[in-house]
């Protein structure tokens, strides 16, 4: 491990990774640390992606593809089920990928870069000189290292924890954090090509429960309920295993995985002086649905351009790097991310009898393509009943 580097990165995953790569393939001196000792381990993700936003970064590999899903399921809160087929479901249906696969897949792409990786290295904090981020001090084996880097990546997941260190304030108000508890279950009797999405207050409260499969009757079986939901009893893992009690009694458990996810409006700023944060760190995840994994590729590579430039220019302060903030806000990803936060904040306070009227409306809607935005619009035209609840949606869609 080398004491100074172009770029350090702080983080593993997709984010980290593709910062890294696209870095490192146009000649800088990258460091990737990673705090785990396995990368892509554990997985605290559903693992679903839409084809589309996949392929804008790499084409699909079967080694890291546990399922081509054809099919999306949505379960009302009375039972009502209504299925959106190839044609209509658009980026609702996609993959389901094996992370352990396709995040040490995206680590290998960068290190083959030129990206020097070291796990089970863990940043402890930042390194500041006149108030701006000068690199970190990572722990490895009992040593600990001062490595200097004239810009430092912070992708460090929901904790963002370097980020804090450094004086960004990343906090997440606690009913904007979604609570969440997956089982991988195997001997299921599920269709292997649908997606099922449970809703419901007695179901899943300010949040949804999902069934990915993952082939041969196995499955990622979980959920997401509001922080301010949980407390003793009814927890996300208390939820969850009433409802697979329920649904899947002869169903066995794999693994079990416990985290969380931030639904709230992204950071007021993702750089600093000679730092930018990608993915979730930078709190740019689906505030709808928690979906990451495509904002963390993109916001990633984005950053990793960023650096070249601000090097090249051999200007690194906040202002040379502001371009990453803007130019991913500006993107169609930040606009989804600011319009799907708005619908977050109605459809979380939505009764159950309102979701179940919002399901069986959407059945009877004739898309010729699915998307929030389409279908958000063609709700408020085919239910007036629904307005008033939609009326705050209006100034975004």
């Amino acid at each position: 491990m080398k004491r100074q580097y172009d770029m350090l990165v702080v983080g593993g995953g997709p984010g980290g990774a593709f910062a890294a790569k696209t870095a490192a393939e146009k000649g800088l001196s990258v460091c990737l640390v990673e705090k785990r000792p396995a990368i892509g381990t554990p997985v605290r993700c559903a693992e679903g992606i839409g084809k589309e936003l996949l392929t804008d970064f790499l084409p699909p590999d079967p080694k890291w593809i546990s399922t081509d899903i054809e099919r999306a399921e949505l379960v009302a809160p009375d039972g009502f089920s209504m299925l959106l087929e190839p044609s209509k479901a658009g980026n609702e249906v996609g993959y389901i990928l094996d992370r352990k696969v396709f995040d040490r897949e995206l680590v290998w792409k960068a290190a083959e870069a030129g990206t020097e990786t070291y796990v089970k290295a863990r940043a402890t904090a930042p390194i500041m000189r006149n108030g701006a981020v000068a690199g970190a001090v990572i722990e490895q084996h009992g040593k600990k290292y001062e490595i200097n880097a004239d810009i430092v990546i912070a992708a460090d997941g929901i904790e963002s924890k370097f980020a804090r260190w450094a004086g960004i304030d990343t906090t997440v108000p606690y009913k904007e954090i979604e609570t969440c508890a997956q089982y991988l279950m195997t001997g299921l009797p599920i269709d292997s090509k649908r997606t099922t999405f449970y809703l419901g207050n007695e179901i899943a409260p300010a949040g949804y429960l999902w069934v990915f499969p993952k082939g041969d009757g196995t499955a990622n079986v979980g959920i997401g309920i509001g922080g301010d939901k949980s407390g003793d009893g009814h927890r996300a893992k208390d939820y969850l295993d009433r409802f697979i009690a329920q649904k899947f009694p002869n169903g066995k458990t794999i693994e079990l995985i416990i985290g969380g996810v931030s639904v709230c409006k992204p950071l007021a700023s993702t750089v600093a002086d000679n730092m930018m944060i990608v993915g979730d760190a930078a709190r740019i995840s689906d505030p709808i649905t928690g979906g990451g994994i495509y904002n963390a590729m993109y916001t990633g590579r984005l950053a990793g351009q960023t650096a070249i430039a601000a090097i090249e220019a051999g200007d690194t302060s906040r202002e040379a790097l502001m371009p990453y903030d803007t130019t991913w806000r500006a993107s169609k990803m930040g606009k989804a991310i600011e319009r799907n936060y708005a619908i977050k904040e109605v459809f979380t306070r939505l009764n159950d009898e309102k979701l179940n009227s919002i399901v069986h409306s959407i059945s009877k809607i004739n898309l010729e393509h699915f998307s929030t935005l389409t279908l958000l619009k063609e709700l408020m035209k085919a239910n007036p009943s629904l307005l008033l609840e939609l009326r705050h949606l209006r100034s975004v869609l």
